[in-house]
C-alpha cells in the first residue's frame, strides 16, 4: 500500500506541478494588469524566464495615448541602461580572446584618454570603467544638455573635478561606459554597435534589436514615450542616444530580452552548448565588485531592506529572500526598463514600460520572484506605490518650503537687457541669453530652450520648452562694477563673454 501511494504521488506530481505553475501563471498576469491599471502606465511588456524557456510573456495596454496601437512581446522599447551589462559581456569576449583584460590601463587603449586628476588619469583600469568608482561625480550634463559626439564627450570629461576620492566611493556614471566602448572599438577593431550587433544580437536571434535609435526609424511597432505634466499623461519627445550607446543605446523588445536573460542565467549558453563566453568571464560579470551605499541606491531597498548592496560588471545586487540578486534599470525620457535574475534559481525578468519613473517594474520584478521562484505573497505594488508616493509628497512639500522663502514682488537688479547676451564655459558648452519686455529665453548649446521670468531678485524661473526637462532655475551673479559676470543654469555655472 505504501508503495501504491508513493508511486501515485510520483504520477501526479508532474500534472500538480503544472496545475499550480498556470495557477500562479493566471494570478500573475491578473496582478500585472491591476498594477499597469494603478500605476497609470500606458503600456508595459513583461517576459519571465525559468529553467531555460519563457513562462511569460505579455503585453499590455497602448503604445500611444490616445491611439489603439496595442504593446505586445514584440513592442520595441528603450532599454537604456540595461544596455550596460551588455557592452560588460562585449568586453568580457575581448578579454576571452585575449585582446583585453580587465585590469590593463584605460591609457593602454585610449592614450589620448585624460581625466582631471593626472594620477586617476594613469591608474584607471578597464575595471573602474564599469564600476562607477572613479572620482568623477555626475556628468550626464554632457549628453542631457547639449548634442556633441562622444569623442567631444569624453575630451571634456578632463575639466570634470573629482567628488570624492578615486576607488573610495559610488557615484553613478554614463560617461565611463562610454569610454569603455571606445576601449572595445580600440581593441577589436570594430565600433561598439557593429560588436554588440554581431557578437549579441546575432547569434542570439534576437531579430528585434538595435544599438542605436537612428536604427529604429520606421521600424513597426515601437513604442512612444511618455511623461507626467501636472496631472496628464502625454506623449515626450524621445532621448536621442547614439552618441552614449554602450551606455544606454539599445533598444529591443521583451521577446527578444528574454533570450538575452535565458543566456545570461546559463552561463551564457545558446543553441545548446554554444556560448558567448567562458564560465570564468561570465562568472567574473556577476561577482561583486565594489560595495553601493543605499544613499547611491534605490529607493525600494527601504523596503525590500537587504542586508548587502554591490555592483558587479554592468549589475546591480542585493540579497533577497537569502538569494543574491543580479539587476539594473534603464530609464530615458517616458521609457523605463528593469532586468532581474536569481542565477541559482535560474530565473529571470525584463520588463519594459512607457512612462516616465514607472517604478511598477519593481514591484512586477520582486513579485515574479516571488511567484515563480522563492514564494511569498506581498503585495509589492501597494507597497511601492506608498513608498514613491511618500517619496513624491516629501520633494513637492521641499519645493513648497522652498519658495515659502521667496520675497514676492521683487524686481532684478538691472534692465532685462542687461542680462542678455552670450556666457560660455569649457565643460558645459554655451548659453544664449536673449530678452524680451518681461522675460528672458535661454539657448543651451543650442539644444533646448526655455523661457524664465523673474522669481526672485536675480534668480529666473520658467518652463522648458520640452516639458519633460521640467523648469530652468538660472540665478545671475553681478560684479563690483554693477555688470553681469555669470550665470548659474541647473547647477551650470557659465561666465560672460
Amino acid at each position: 500500500m505504501k508503495l501504491l501511494k508513493c508511486l501515485l504521488f510520483i504520477c501526479l506530481a508532474p500534472a500538480m506541478a503544472f496545475a499550480q505553475t498556470s495557477a500562479n501563471i493566471q494570478d500573475f498576469d491578473n496582478y500585472v494588469q491591476q498594477a499597469v491599471t494603478d500605476w497609470h502606465v500606458p503600456g508595459l511588456a513583461i517576459a519571465v524566464v525559468k529553467d531555460g524557456k519563457v513562462i511569460f510573456a505579455k503585453g499590455y495596454g497602448i503604445r500611444e495615448m490616445g491611439k489603439p496601437d496595442k504593446v505586445d512581446t514584440q513592442t520595441i522599447f528603450a532599454i537604456a541602461s540595461t544596455t550596460k551589462a551588455m557592452t560588460a559581456a562585449c568586453a568580457a569576449m575581448l578579454v576571452d580572446e585575449g585582446k583585453l583584460h580587465w585590469d590593463d590601463k584605460v591609457t593602454d587603449y585610449l592614450p589620448g584618454f585624460q581625466l582631471y586628476d593626472p594620477y586617476v588619469t594613469r591608474e584607471l583600469t578597464v575595471r573602474d570603467l564599469f564600476l562607477h568608482d572613479s572620482g568623477v561625480g555626475n556628468t550626464d550634463y554632457l549628453w542631457a544638455y547639449m548634442n556633441i559626439p562622444a569623442d567631444e564627450m569624453l575630451h571634456r570629461l578632463r575639466l570634470a573635478k573629482p567628488e570624492y576620492g578615486f576607488r573610495a566611493g559610488f557615484v553613478y556614471q554614463n560617461l565611463f561606459y562610454v569610454t569603455a566602448g571606445k576601449v572595445i572599438e580600440k581593441a577589436s577593431g570594430m565600433p561598439w554597435a557593429d560588436f554588440v550587433q554581431k557578437r549579441i544580437f546575432t547569434p542570439l536571434k534576437m531579430t528585434r534589436s538595435v544599438p542605436a535609435f537612428s536604427k529604429i526609424k520606421g521600424v513597426p511597432n515601437q513604442s512612444s514615450a511618455h511623461i507626467k505634466v501636472d496631472s496628464s499623461i502625454v506623449v515626450a519627445q524621445k532621448d536621442v542616444t547614439d552618441a552614449i550607446g554602450p551606455a544606454g543605446g539599445v533598444w529591443s523588445s521583451v521577446e527578444d530580452m528574454a533570450k538575452w536573460v535565458n543566456c545570461m542565467l546559463d552561463s551564457t549558453k545558446y543553441n545548446g552548448n554554444q556560448r558567448l563566453l567562458k564560465p570564468e568571464s561570465w562568472a567574473m560579470l556577476l561577482k561583486p565588485q565594489t560595495f553601493v551605499s543605499e544613499s547611491e541606491f534605490y529607493p525600494t531597498a527601504r523596503v525590500t531592506k537587504p542586508h548587502w548592496i554591490t555592483y558587479g560588471l554592468g549589475w546591480f545586487q542585493q540579497d533577497y529572500q537569502g538569494q543574491k540578486v543580479d539587476f539594473h534599470t534603464g530609464s530615458l525620457t517616458g521609457l523605463v526598463a528593469i532586468n532581474g535574475m536569481i542565477v541559482d534559481k535560474k530565473m529571470g525578468v525584463y520588463i519594459l514600460a512607457n512612462l516616465d519613473h514607472a517604478e511598477v517594474r519593481h514591484a512586477l520584478m520582486f513579485k515574479a520572484f516571488d511567484y515563480f521562484a522563492l514564494g511569498g505573497n506581498r503585495d509589492w505594488s501597494k507597497e511601492f506605490l506608498k513608498l514613491y508616493g511618500d517619496i513624491l509628497a516629501k520633494r513637492e512639500k521641499s519645493t513648497k518650503d522652498y519658495e515659502a522663502k521667496r520675497v514676492i514682488g521683487t524686481h532684478p537688479t538691472l534692465d532685462l537687457k542687461a542680462y542678455a547676451g552670450t556666457y560660455t564655459d569649457p565643460l558645459y558648452g554655451t548659453v544664449v541669453i536673449t530678452a524680451t519686455a518681461d522675460k528672458l529665453t535661454f539657448n543651451i548649446n543650442n539644444f533646448i530652450t526655455a523661457e524664465a521670468s523673474c522669481w526672485n531678485y536675480d534668480t529666473f524661473v520658467g518652463p522648458y520648452v520640452r516639458k519633460e526637462y521640467g523648469k530652468i532655475g538660472a540665478t545671475f551673479n553681478i560684479d563690483e562694477l554693477g555688470k553681469v559676470s555669470t550665470v548659474n543654469v541647473d547647477g551650470m555655472l557659465f561666465a560672460r563673454q
